[in-house]
C-alpha cells in the first residue's frame, strides 16, 4: 500500500552536479557557526540544502571541508557545489491540475483524493509531479519540481508548490520553522464534546510497516483540533497541524478514539443505530479517509505579504455531511 507524508515532513532535495558558488566571509561575522555564515552568503538555499552540502564535502572554507558548527574568520573563502535543481527523471504528463493560485513565484494546488503526489514504489507515473512538469517545465529545475510538502494520495485539498529557487528555500524554511498555517476538514468517527490539542509523537508502527503510530520514540507531532458540526454518532472538526508527520491527523485522531471515517488503516466501517438504507449507504461508498486540506496561508517568498487561499469542501465530502445531517434530523 502506497505511504505518503499527509502533508510536511519536510521535502529537500539534492542532486548532481551543478554551479561553483564562492564568496568571502565579512569581518562582522567572524565567530559565528559556517552554517550561519553560509545561510547569510546564500539566501536563495534553504539552511536544510546548506546543510547537506556541508556535511557531504561540498560547501569548502578555504578549500578545507567544516562541520557546520565550526567558526568562521572574516576573509576566508567559501566555495560551494551548489546543486542543479533538476532531480528526477520523471517525465510531463497533461494531467489535469485545479489550480487554487498561481503568480511568478508559488502555485497553490487544489489536488483531488486518489492523485498521488511524488512518483515513488508502484506510482512510477501519473502523480501530481508529472502533471507540473507539465504545466511548467521550468519546474525541472527545482528541487522535486517544487514540491515542498505532500499530502497523502487519498487526501484532497491544497499544497503549495515553488516556482523558483529562492521561493523554494522560503517556503522549506518557513514549514521548517512552523510558520505556514494548515488548516483540514476531517470527519471523525464517534460523537466528540469539545476540541483539544494531541501531543503524541509519530513513527512507524512496530510491526506493520505500512502504518503509521503513537510510539514512545516517534518524531513530535502536534495536531489541534476543535468541533464543527456534530451529528449522531459523527464530529466534523477543524484540525491545524503544528508539525506534519506521515498520517499525522489519522494517527492521531485514532488515538484519543476518534479514527477517521473511511480511513483503511486506522478505522473500520461502523454504521450508526438506526440508520437508514441511504446513510448506510454513504458511508460503505466512502472509501477513503474523509480528511480535506481547506486552508493554506503563508508568507510570499517574494512580496512578503500573507497569502490564504481556501478550497470548498470535494463533492464527496459533502455528500457524505449531507447524508449525515438527514439522519440527525430524522432522528430529531
Amino acid at each position: 500500500m502506497h505511504s505518503e507524508p499527509e502533508d510536511d515532513d519536510l521535502l529537500d532535495a539534492t542532486g548532481e552536479g551543478g554551479p561553483t558558488l564562492t564568496a568571502t566571509i565579512a569581518f562582522e561575522a567572524t565567530g559565528k557557526r559556517f552554517d550561519q555564515a553560509l545561510a547569510e552568503l546564500f539566501p536563495d538555499y534553504s539552511r536544510t540544502r546548506l546543510a547537506e552540502w556541508i556535511k557531504s564535502g561540498q560547501a569548502l572554507l578555504d578549500g578545507l571541508p567544516c562541520r557546520p558548527r565550526d567558526p568562521v574568520r572574516g576573509g576566508q573563502t567559501v566555495s560551494v557545489t551548489a546543486v542543479a535543481g533538476a532531480q528526477t527523471a520523471a517525465q510531463p504528463e497533461a494531467i489535469e491540475l485545479a489550480i487554487a493560485h498561481q503568480d511568478a513565484d508559488v502555485l497553490v494546488i487544489d489536488k483531488p483524493a486518489g492523485l498521488v503526489v511524488h512518483p515513488g514504489a508502484g506510482n512510477p507515473r501519473g502523480t501530481l509531479l508529472n502533471a507540473l512538469l507539465h504545466h511548467d517545465p521550468a519546474l525541472a529545475e527545482v528541487p522535486r519540481a517544487g514540491i515542498v510538502h505532500r499530502l497523502d494520495k487519498d487526501t484532497s485539498g491544497l499544497l503549495v508548490v515553488a516556482r523558483t529557487l529562492r521561493a523554494h528555500a522560503a517556503l522549506v524554511e518557513q514549514l521548517a520553522q512552523r510558520q505556514i498555517h494548515r488548516q483540514y476538514a476531517a470527519l471523525a468517527m464517534g460523537p466528540m464534546i469539545a476540541g483539544g490539542t494531541v501531543d503524541a509523537p509519530i513513527g512507524r508502527h512496530p510491526t506493520e510497516r505500512v502504518r503509521m503510530a503513537v510510539v514512545r520514540n516517534g518524531r513530535d507531532a502536534i495536531t489541534h483540533y476543535r468541533v464543527r458540526e456534530r451529528f449522531r454518532a459523527h464530529t466534523l472538526v477543524e484540525c491545524r497541524l503544528e508539525t506534519g508527520r506521515t498520517h499525522q491527523i489519522r494517527v492521531h485522531m485514532a488515538h484519543i478514539k476518534h479514527p477517521l471515517v473511511g480511513d483503511p488503516l486506522y478505522s473500520r466501517l461502523a454504521n450508526p443505530r438506526g440508520a437508514g438504507p441511504e446513510l448506510v449507504e454513504a458511508l460503505r461508498g466512502f472509501r477513503r479517509q474523509a480528511l480535506h486540506a481547506e486552508k493554506l496561508a503563508f508568507t510570499h517568498p517574494a512580496s512578503g505579504a500573507t497569502v490564504t487561499v481556501e478550497a470548498p469542501l470535494p463533492a464527496d465530502m459533502q455528500a457524505l455531511l449531507a447524508a449525515l445531517r438527514a439522519d440527525a434530523a430524522a432522528h430529531a
